[in-house]
């Protein structure tokens, strides 16, 4: 199979403004993406609406391919870009532009899902230790995901699933194994055609994650696991800690 990856980049940001070129360890984020990429993902390009950060991509030689900036997603944003990109694809894998640590074992497990022939979309979770705590598990910001036995997403929630009865809270974790959604999605060429044509969809809507319109709509999304924390730049603050983990080495 032939896969691309896609790290969507937008200058804008609430939180942090102009982040994909924020310096961490002497290199811009984007650039430590596409690196962190490319060591995987022979086919690889940034998607970005904004001139500053393709000058940035052709600095450090890498690809980019300009995009509109009305998308309202990422996914959006990828396939617009595999639409701009030359070559016959199978999969896009759509790699956040502000994940400088993403591992080659995190897009590894993500490829491998799509040996089984039956996945049309696949994602990465991170099973919760109970050293993490109640209130990581309790952490609206990082959803939940179930799984069947074939691992594949029943749902996704910014709420605790599974509810533990008969437990009290504070030992939930030492009593049924949780899953932290990692925001990495891999889909199928033709199936990431026809998600961007779906309209928002009533769960998608009550819990602002994406993913459940296409559950919603009837897709399989298939899961792999990691054992691997990343540290995603979604603040100054997360750069701060970038910074010391990169020093930290």
């Amino acid at each position: 199979m032939k896969f691309l990856g896609i790290i969507p980049a937008r200058y804008a940001s609430t939180r942090f403004p102009a982040k994909p070129l924020a310096m961490l360890g002497g290199k811009t984020v984007i650039q430590r993406v596409y690196e962190q990429v490319v060591s995987t993902l022979q086919d690889a390009v940034v998607a970005t609406d904004d001139e500053r950060i393709e000058a940035a991509v052709l600095a450090f030689g890498g690809k980019v391919v300009m995009t509109s900036p009305n998308h309202k997603s990422g996914t959006d944003r990828c396939y617009e870009a595999l639409t701009k990109t030359p070559g016959d694809f199978d999969v896009v894998v759509n790699i956040q532009g502000d994940e400088p640590f993403i591992q080659p074992s995190q897009l590894q497990s993500i490829m491998d899902c799509f040996q089984d022939p039956e996945t049309q979309i696949a994602t990465l979770v991170k099973p919760f230790k109970p050293e993490d705590g109640l209130a990581a598990l309790e952490n609206v910001n990082s959803p939940k995901v179930v799984l069947n036995q074939r691992s594949q997403a029943l749902y996704f929630s910014r709420s605790i699933i599974p509810f533990t009865r008969n437990r009290e809270r504070q030992d939930w974790l030492a009593g049924h194994t949780y899953y932290k959604h990692i925001g990495l999605y891999a889909y199928r060429t033709e199936v990431l055609r026809q998600i961007t044509s779906l309209p928002q969809s009533p769960l998608e809507l009550a819990e602002s994650l994406e993913q459940l319109r296409w559950l919603e709509n009837g897709y399989v999304i298939k899961v792999g696991m990691t054992d691997v924390e990343t540290i995603g730049i979604d603040t100054p603050q997360d750069l701060e800690r970038a910074e010391a983990f990169l020093a930290g080495r």
